[in-house]
Parts: structure tokens; C-alpha cells; sequence
């Protein structure tokens, strides 16, 4: 069955006859390079969107973490606070400029970092002398962090913060656009973002000298000699013309993205809600979500299936779904590194389920997911508690 079925998947690209247009147009005039014009009307058209002076594009969300790390001058022996709930790019980041990453649980009510786990983290670092050089706050599944506590506690102890938006384009938290908050903040556009350059990310900073620094190291750190003259290593992290082109068309489209995002979240709702153990991510009450991906929770003795047979039935109905972020703190690569809880980041990964959610997905699509959800626990019953679900 699954082969004669077209394939939905989680968040596909949502492109059109705009992008088309300024990719030929960027195409046709010869700027190839990572430079040009549409880089910078990229740049300005995105600041202004969000409302933050200073916007550098970039070859990837990591590299816009990476050098905002860089950029508050942190590195070897500092230690960095972050989300454990995220995925590894946020952690990644941090080891690149030789910090260390402790990680801080999730809240189970909005599923972003604790703020009063982050409290008590910081209470107890700075008791022992280990002031943290950062925290990096996560923006998760198309919601803000609780900026206003969150930025109090940091500013009290003097430690800057990066909010990592990767996933949070067009949400809000109070009357600021994400992206607002911090020292910095990175963007991206990786394909299955709510906007996407194929790849490609963006610096956003209210430091004009901090942007300055993030776009000499983007650029190989070259100096402004004739010759190829450098004092400082350099990255290769600049977003081309062509890439920077798309974004400028898909920037245009992107409210009605998050409005039919949204829309997609509450058809499953209204659809799925009532099905008993399964749970949705809450909106937070602080801001708006751009609703990128539409989690759930599924308790197994309620709905009479776990998580894992959903997923695995949705895959044989050639739809894919997804497991909630695993933890960092449960991750082979960084389980050396310690967290502050971490009880609700493990179930919320054991549990949790990414539903399709891409702002080009139709009604009828969005059925066949509805559908098959459903028919699981019957199938689950019939088949025993020890065999798969796929198999049906």
C-alpha cells in the first residue's frame, strides 16, 4: 500500500513563483559569490522584520551559534548553560570554541528551558566560584523561552545570553519579535524550517561592533589589504547571492506560513485532542508560537499504544513522523557533560511525537495523517501487545 502512496513528510520547502524570480534574477545578474546585493537587502529586509539593527547571513544556523560564541569572546575552560531539550547543533557549537556545555531540563509546561532550574544552576555555580560565560537559550518547536524571568536572572549575575531561534522565526514573546532578546541570536533556514534558503542561517545582534566581528570571521577574517593578509583565523561562513535571493522571497511569504502552520495545529486539535493520553505542546501564555511543528504526547496506557507504534504506522502509511528531540544529556557524545534535572526532557522524548506540519501540506494529506493516528490502538489490539505496528 505505502508504494502507491505519495510520501508526506514533516516540513517539507514551501516555495513559489517569487523565489523563483529573484533566484533568476540573482542568477542572471552574476553574483554568485557570498556577496551581493540580495545578501544585503536579505540582511536589512530581516533585521527590520524582527527589529534588530544588525542581521548577518550565513552559511547555517551552527555557524550563527559558533560565532556568537566567539563574539562574547568565550572559549577554552568556560562553561556554557544550554537547554538539554535541543538538538545537538546548540551543544555542538559550544565545544567548537572549547567550552563546556551543563545542561538545564525542560519545562514541562512549555517544554523550553526551566528558568527556575537555570536559577538554581546559577545559584550553585557562582557558590563555587564557576560563574558560567553564557547561557544559550533554546526557542523549541516554534516557541519562545520565558525571556522575561529568564533575561532578569542572567542580567542579576551579569552572564550574556544567545537565543538559539533556529526553529522560532515569526513567534513573539511579550511585544518582542524572536530573535529580540539577548546579546544575540541565531536563525535557520535549514530546508524543513519555516522559511528556508536550502541552507543558511542568520546572526542578529542590537551590537553593531559584535556584528562587525561576526562578519570578518565569516569572511575568512580577511584584512582590508590588497594581499590576502590575516591576523586571526577566519571561517568560511557567508551566505551566497543566489541562496540569499530565496530567502528574500520566502521572508515575504512567511506570515502566511505561520498562519497556516497554525491552522494545521488546530485541525489536529480539534482532530486528535479528545483521544484519550494524547497531549499537545502547550502555547505558552507569554507569547505566540509560529506553531513550526506540532508535537504531541501519547501516555500508552491511556491511548492504548506508545509513541514508537504511531510513528511506525505512520511510516507504513508513507508519512513521517518523529521522536521529540532526545536529550543532550542523554546523548553518547555528551553524557560526560552534567544537567540540572533532566526527568522531563527523557519523557518528553520518550513520548513525544513531530507531526507532519508543513505550511504546503493540503487538507486531504492532513487527513490521511488524522486517519491513520487513529486507526492505531484498534490496530494495537488486534495485533497483541508484543508485535509491531507496521506490520498491519
Amino acid at each position: 500500500m505505502s508504494g502507491k502512496m505519495t510520501r508526506i513528510y514533516l516540513s517539507p520547502p514551501d516555495v513559489g513563483p517569487l523565489e523563483r524570480e529573484l533566484l533568476l534574477e540573482a542568477f542572471d545578474s552574476n553574483w554568485i559569490a557570498p556577496l551581493g546585493p540580495h545578501v544585503e537587502a536579505f540582511e536589512r529586509e530581516f533585521g527590520a522584520m524582527i527589529g534588530v539593527p544588525h542581521a548577518v547571513a550565513l552559511s547555517s544556523g551552527t555557524a550563527a551559534l559558533h560565532l556568537a560564541l566567539l563574539g562574547l569572546d568565550i572559549g577554552d575552560g568556560d562553561e556554557v548553560l544550554t537547554s538539554t531539550l535541543t538538538f545537538a547543533a546548540t551543544a555542538n557549537a559550544i565545544t567548537y570554541v572549547g567550552a563546556r556545555p551543563r545542561f538545564i531540563d525542560a519545562s514541562a509546561a512549555t517544554w523550553t528551558m526551566d528558568v527556575d532550574l537555570l536559577e538554581e544552576e546559577l545559584e550553585d555555580r557562582v557558590r563555587q566560584g564557576r560563574v558560567p560565560a553564557a547561557v544559550i537559550a533554546v526557542d523549541l518547536y516554534g516557541q519562545c523561552c520565558d525571556y522575561e524571568p529568564l533575561l532578569d536572572i542572567c542580567g542579576f549575575y551579569g552572564i550574556p545570553v544567545i537565543e538559539d531561534a533556529a526553529e522560532a522565526l515569526g513567534a513573539s514573546c511579550g511585544g518582542a519579535q524572536a530573535g529580540a532578546f539577548g546579546a544575540c541570536a541565531a536563525f535557520s533556514f535549514n530546508g524543513n524550517k519555516i522559511i528556508t534558503t536550502s541552507g543558511g542561517g542568520m546572526l542578529v545582534t542590537h551590537n553593531r561592533a559584535l556584528a562587525e566581528r561576526a562578519r570578518y570571521l565569516a569572511a575568512q577574517a580577511r584584512q582590508p589589504a590588497a594581499h590576502y593578509e590575516h591576523t586571526a583565523v577566519g571561517f568560511n561562513y557567508r551566505l551566497s547571492n543566489l541562496l540569499a535571493a530565496v530567502g528574500r522571497g520566502q521572508l515575504q511569504g512567511l506570515q502566511a506560513k505561520i498562519e497556516r502552520r497554525r491552522a494545521i495545529r488546530r485541525r489536529y486539535q480539534e482532530a486528535l485532542g479528545d483521544l484519550p493520553g494524547v497531549r499537545f505542546l502547550p502555547e505558552a501564555p507569554y507569547g505566540r508560537s509560529n506553531a513550526w511543528l506540532t508535537c504531541i504526547t501519547v501516555d500508552p496506557e491511556a491511548f492504548g499504544a506508545t509513541r514508537e507504534d504511531i510513528r511506525l504506522h505512520l511510516e507504513s502509511r508513507s508519512i513521517e513522523s518523529r521522536p521529540v528531540w532526545k536529550p543532550m544529556h542523554l546523548q553518547p557524545v555528551f553524557r560526560e557533560y552534567p544537567a540540572r534535572g533532566g526527568a522531563v526532557g527523557r519523557r518528553l522524548f520518550e513520548t513525544g511525537l513531530c507531526l507532519p506540519s508543513g505550511s504546503g501540506m493540503s487538507e486531504k494529506e492532513q487527513g490521511r495523517v488524522i486517519a491513520a493516528i487513529e486507526e492505531v490502538p484498534q490496530l494495537r489490539a488486534r495485533v497483541g501487545a508484543g508485535e509491531g505496528i507496521a506490520r498491519v
